[in-house]
């Protein structure tokens, strides 16, 4: 209707996310849904976006460097949370001033560390194996939100505190730290599904899903797990089994998330009473988003519906 030229997103994630569909929708033949991964249905990629600059306010996403935007859409009255990624997505500059972050509240800080670090742990688990200069970039951006992210949520005028975390952010998800991994994202699929439906902070959500999907997870590979306790924990082998260290770097990784100020379980996330019903329904709406040929939500390992049930109780 303006004919605007191009679209500037100057705000958090969903801001910016909105705005790179929105510039792909103004060159886009059929409806924009179209656009989006849906499970059994391949998505048309946009092809042409005007150009787009990000201007981001919150240190969490890295929308402001990266091709993805995650989007909630009301289809018929379904209310699903889902993605595309396309090379015409990719902003052509990206504004990244510190200062505009330093009064986003205590909350929001801590749930954008907590999405800052879930991007990371992501590839990390669920990418393939021989990548070890990637494991160092991973850990490297996930020991520097644990010394830099305390330091932002407890004084939001810290502005080196502040500028060492929006770092963080653009590195932990545009490209560099998964380069060659191929990374898949359980994690922020299940949690999709819940901030979708409750409007839950996407960084809050991750917070409660991350450490209970890793439990499930570290049953299948400990090693993984073990190194990571090792390496960002300092934690010791001494006397210990894989799995007996894989699940004291997780402890330990939760509680980091409860002193910054994030909710670790379900029961608090302001959903009221969840029911085995729910937990089953929100496995099935994962799944209506992203599944493999056997119908498993993809990562290491892949999740049938009845595992995602079972992180979701273990996250209760």
């Amino acid at each position: 209707k303006e004919a605007c030229d191009v679209v500037i997103g100057m705000g958090g994630g969903s801001v910016m996310d909105a705005s790179k569909v929105i510039a792909a929708s103004v060159l886009y033949e059929g409806h924009p849904r179209d656009m989006l991964v849906r499970a059994g249905k391949a998505p048309r990629l946009p092809e042409r976006a005007l150009p787009i600059i990000t201007v981001p306010t919150l240190a969490a996403t890295g929308s402001e460097m990266n091709n993805g935007a995650v989007i909630t859409i009301d289809d018929e009255g379904e209310k699903i949370k889902t993605f595309v990624q396309a090379e015409v997505l990719y902003p052509r500059v990206a504004v990244v001033e510190p200062e505009l972050t330093v009064t986003v509240p205590k909350n929001h800080t801590a749930f954008g560390v907590c999405d800052i670090i879930t991007h990371v742990t992501e590839g990390y688990f669920n990418g393939i194996d021989g990548t070890p200069l990637q494991d160092r970039f991973a850990e490297g951006v996930i020991l520097t939100v644990l010394e830099w992210g305390p330091k932002a949520v407890s004084d939001g005028s810290d502005l080196e505190a502040r500028t060492q975390v929006q770092w963080a952010s653009i590195v932990a998800l545009n490209g560099w730290v998964q380069a060659g991994v191929n990374m898949v994202a359980p994690v922020h699929m299940i949690e999709h599904t819940l901030s979708a439906l409750y409007d839950i902070p996407h960084g809050a959500g991750l917070a409660v899903v991350n450490p209970a999907w890793m439990r499930f997870a570290a049953r299948v590979r400990p090693e993984r797990f073990a190194q990571f306790a090792q390496r960002i924990f300092g934690l010791s082998v001494t006397g210990k089994d894989s799995l007996s260290l894989a699940m004291e770097g997780i402890n330990r990784f939760e509680e980091f998330l409860r002193s910054i100020g994030c909710p670790t379980r379900l029961s608090e996330l302001g959903i009221g009473e969840i029911t085995e019903e729910m937990l089953f329904r929100y496995a099935e709406e994962t799944l209506k988003v992203l599944r493999d040929e056997e119908g498993r939500l993809p990562g290491r390992p892949p999740l049938r519906k009845e595992d995602i049930v079972e992180i979701l109780r273990m996250a209760m």
